[in-house]
Parts: C-alpha cells; sequence; structure tokens
C-alpha cells in the first residue's frame, strides 16, 4: 500500500464544485478561476463543466479550451460527458476539448434502478461509448458513480464491471463516494482491493464531505494506492461539499510526503477571489485559508513562540502568502500585546505594557474587538491619562432619544467619594449629557465649567465597522486648552470617557 512520490490532482471546482447550492459562475469568472488553477496554483488537471448543460456553458468551455491551447495545456481541461449515444463526445469535441470524463454506474443498485439495465447492457453502452470518443480523438477517463456504495453492497458488480472495462482504451478509473458514506477505514481496503486486482491502472479517488471525512478519505485512498485525487477550492461542492483544495494539499505534502506540484503560496489568494465570485464565505477556522487560523489568541501561546517556537508545527503561515497573528483580548497577556507592539514598531517599558495589557482586558471582558490597528489608539490612551488620580467617576447615566423629542440626559457623578444627580435637554445625546455635567458643576458645586472648542471622532486605518472609536475633545477654560481622548466601541460612549478625564484633570490641576 505504499503511495507514489507524485499525486495527480484533479480541481472541479468549475464543474462539481458549482453544483454548490446558489454557485454559478460566469464565463469571465471561470476563465480567471481556470488561469488561477493552471497558471498560479499549477493544478496539473481541471474539470470545467458538465456536457450538453447550456449554450452558455459551451462557449465557456470553447473560451478555456482556446485559452488552454494557446499556453499548451488543453489536456489538462476536462469535461463531463454521459453515456448518451454520442451527443456528449460531439458537445465536447465542439468546444475544442480533447479530454471527456464519462460518468458510469459503479453500483449494481444505480444500474438497475436509475438506468433500468443489467449490467451486462451498461458495460456493453459503455465500451461502445469509450470507443466511439477514442474515435472522435479524445482522451476517455471514466467515473465510476456511487463506486463506494458499490463496494460496500455489490462487490462482485464493481469486479465485473472493471473486469469488462479494463481492456479499453481508458486512461483512468475514477472512484467517487459520491454520497460521501465512507470512513478511512474502508476507504483504505477498498482502494486497496482495487489497486491489488488491477496493478498498473491509473485510478482516481473523489470524495465527498457530507460526514466530514474527505480529507480523512482522500489521505486514506492515497495510502491505499490511488494515483489521482480530486478537490475543489474552498470545498465547494453538492451538499457538505467535496475534499478542499488547501487542505488536501497540505495533507498530502505534510503527511504523505508526496508532490503535487501545487504552489502553496498561491493557495490563499485563490481561495479569496473564489470566495469572491462564489458568493460561499470561508469560514474563520477553515484550516488553512481562514482568517483566524494563524492567529494566537493565548498569551502562553505567545510566550512560547516567543521561546524557540514552541508553538509552532509545520503549517507555517508564509507557506501559504500568509503571516502569524497574535489576537488581542482577555486572553491575550504580555506576550501578545508585545508582538504586536514590534509588529508596528512601538517600543515601551515593562510597566507600560502591563498598563496597556490591562485595558486591553478590560475591553475583551465587554466583547469587544481590539485590532493591531486599534493598539496605537490605546496606548495613547493609556499613556496620557494613566497617571491622572481618578476623583470623579460615571455613577451612572440614561440616554434618551425619542422621535419627534429633544434628547435628554441623566447622570450621576460620584467627587472625592460624594455622589451628585442632575438632568439635562440637548440638540443630542452627548450634549445633553454634557449639560448635565455642567449644571451638577455650576449649580450644585459653584465651579467653573470649560466650553468645548472642538470635537473629532477618529477609526484607526481600513474603516472596519467593529474599530474601536476614538473621540478627541478639545476644552476652553478661560483661555486655557484641555485636550482629553476617550476609547470605546460606541462613539457616545468615547466622548464621555473624554468628558471624564477633562474632569479628573480640573481636580489635579
Amino acid at each position: 500500500m505504499s503511495q507514489p512520490n507524485f499525486i495527480e490532482i484533479l480541481d472541479t471546482t468549475l464543474r462539481d464544485g458549482e453544483q454548490t447550492s446558489g454557485v454559478s459562475f460566469s464565463t469571465t469568472e471561470k476563465m480567471t478561476i481556470s488561469r488561477l488553477l493552471l497558471n498560479e496554483l499549477h493544478v496539473p488537471r481541471i474539470e470545467v463543466a458538465s456536457a450538453r448543460v447550456s449554450d452558455g456553458e459551451r462557449n465557456s468551455v470553447a473560451r478555456i479550451c482556446a485559452w488552454a491551447k494557446g499556453i499548451g495545456r488543453l489536456d489538462s481541461i476536462e469535461v463531463l460527458g454521459f453515456i448518451d449515444s454520442g451527443r456528449s463526445i460531439d458537445w465536447v469535441t465542439d468546444t475544442g476539448a480533447r479530454v471527456i470524463n464519462l460518468l458510469s454506474k459503479g453500483s449494481e443498485r444505480h444500474c438497475r434502478l436509475q438506468l433500468g439495465l443489467t449490467p451486462e447492457q451498461h458495460f456493453a453502452l459503455i465500451a461502445d461509448e469509450v470507443e466511439r470518443a477514442a474515435t472522435a480523438g479524445l482522451t476517455v477517463n471514466l467515473y465510476l458513480e456511487d463506486w463506494s456504495n458499490g463496494m460496500k453492497h455489490s462487490r462482485d458488480y464493481v469486479l465485473a464491471m472493471m473486469q469488462a472495462l479494463r481492456p479499453l482504451p481508458i486512461k483512468r478509473f475514477m472512484l467517487p463516494d459520491t454520497l460521501g458514506v465512507l470512513n478511512p477505514y474502508d476507504t483504505l481496503s477498498y482502494i486497496h482491493d482495487m489497486v491489488k486486482r488491477h496493478p498498473g491502472v491509473h485510478f482516481d479517488f473523489h470524495a465527498h464531505n457530507d460526514y466530514d471525512l474527505a480529507t480523512a478519505n482522500l489521505f486514506a485512498a492515497v495510502k491505499g494506492g490511488a494515483r489521482g485525487v480530486h478537490c475543489t477550492v474552498n470545498g465547494l461542492g453538492e451538499r457538505a461539499g467535496n475534499a478542499t483544495l488547501s487542505s488536501s494539499v497540505a495533507v498530502l505534502h505534510d503527511q504523505l510526503h508526496v508532490a503535487t506540484g501545487i504552489d502553496e503560496t498561491r493557495i490563499n489568494k485563490v481561495s479569496h477571489i473564489v470566495e469572491s465570485f462564489s458568493g460561499i464565505m470561508i469560514p474563520p477556522n477553515k484550516p488553512i485559508i481562514g482568517e483566524s487560523v494563524f492567529t494566537q489568541c493565548a498569551g502562553v501561546h505567545a510566550d512560547g513562540d516567543t521561546k524557540h517556537n514552541l508553538y509552532y508545527n509545520d503549517l507555517l503561515p508564509e507557506r501559504f502568502g500568509r503571516e502569524r497573528e497574535y489576537a488581542l483580548g482577555k486572553t491575550s497577556g504580555k506576550a501578545n500585546i508585545r508582538k504586536n507592539l514590534q509588529a508596528l514598531g512601538i517600543e515601551l517599558p515593562e510597566e507600560d505594557i502591563r498598563k496597556v495589557t490591562d485595558r486591553i482586558t478590560l475591553l475583551g471582558d465587554k466583547k469587544e474587538i481590539v485590532t493591531q490597528s486599534d493598539l496605537p489608539f490605546i496606548v495613547a490612551d493609556v499613556l496620557k491619562h494613566e497617571s491622572i488620580p481618578s476623583r470623579v467617576k460615571i455613577g451612572g447615566y440614561a440616554l434618551n432619544l425619542s422621535s419627534g423629542l429633544r434628547p435628554t440626559a441623566s447622570v450621576k457623578l460620584i467627587i472625592d467619594g460624594r455622589e451628585y444627580q442632575d438632568s439635562a435637554v440637548g440638540d443630542g445625546q452627548f450634549d445633553a449629557f454634557v449639560k448635565a455635567v455642567r449644571n451638577i458643576y455650576t449649580t450644585r458645586l459653584s465651579l467653573p465649567f470649560p466650553s468645548l472648542a472642538n470635537y473629532s471622532i477618529s477609526i484607526p486605518p481600513g474603516g472596519r465597522t467593529d474599530a474601536l472609536v476614538q473621540a478627541t475633545i478639545v476644552w476652553d477654560l478661560d483661555g486655557t486648552p484641555i485636550k482629553t481622548r476617550g476609547l470605546d466601541a460606541d462613539q457616545t460612549e468615547a466622548a464621555i470617557q473624554a468628558t471624564v478625564k477633562m474632569l479628573n484633570l480640573l481636580e489635579y490641576k
């Protein structure tokens, strides 16, 4: 059961992948994906369509074949065809393609119940179609649809089929787990049985992911002696999809130590272009290509990475054109913060890193998302205001916004341990808040209160909707400017924080 050193990948994103519910690629998108698969990823073979689907599909295949012929890769383009007295063969030859993947029935149940034929009748029709395709100058591969159930429930049928068809001019026999029913143990056993009985025959394995075992079954098939495997970009495909190209390549390279010719550094780029074309979003935890899979969240992991890469495995992000990231949140710890600061070129003493870590932990407890782009704002906010004693605190507030009514605010301040409460109406929620605070200072405490000279809101570059908001307010107290900042996911809350910092500056001075 030793596997060869090279495994031939057939990418069927443009055929089987397009059977994903809601996915239909335009001719331009099919052309783009074909170029990406052949030119950038260097996939050996791509299956681009099913014959006789539509005139638009015929046009797409013809354009792909014309382009592939121009770069010497026409033999890499394959089209699914049917046992239909030559109609698929005519359709394929008209497009300029040279490889047809004929679909036959790989289980007796499908043969008798779907086609209404005896095995002998079906085998004879397949033989006629193969000879017809070969006469037309086509290379023929043969799908044994529902082969996995055939091996489970009608093995004699599968063996008789191979015995009848093996002498024909068929380049590859393609063994699909059409309904995704296999597990790795069965896959290994069935493939090994096929290879042992038919040495020298090229067998492809085509997995489906109904039990989330597609990649594991692909691994087992290669262990059993399969020389080719079928994948789709992002695991697109009918029902639960097919084996994912990115994961399959990593498993083949790292676990089985075989070559595929695939350029790993282009995988992430191609995956996200297909994501855009298909409209099927990649889950953030999808291996290799998910947004979060190279992000360390726990601070202990970042610390271990600093100390001899203790939390690295062979799946280095650079292999796939990506970078390792360190998440910022309540589990980050100083090691994660330090990694992100280093990436931004910011150096801080340990005490300041501790303060920044405490602030990020506080934000994480509020379930606010913190990104590396937010970090300079947090640093500035902490370092500029951390040393100011907090004599003034917010005891509570309520902001009301109603259609047809002016906003109102009720505020409770705690100053040196004593509580003061007031309400006000304003032109906006923050304006009402400031007026309520002013009432406390001017009316209840007979203290001066500055006027608002300038108020600006900014978010980190990139404009993410979940970014932290920094409110920068300049206050004027008898001609003396006071500048404070607040930082929060909510714009009004950020401005309130800036106001409280101003009040503490007044008390401090």
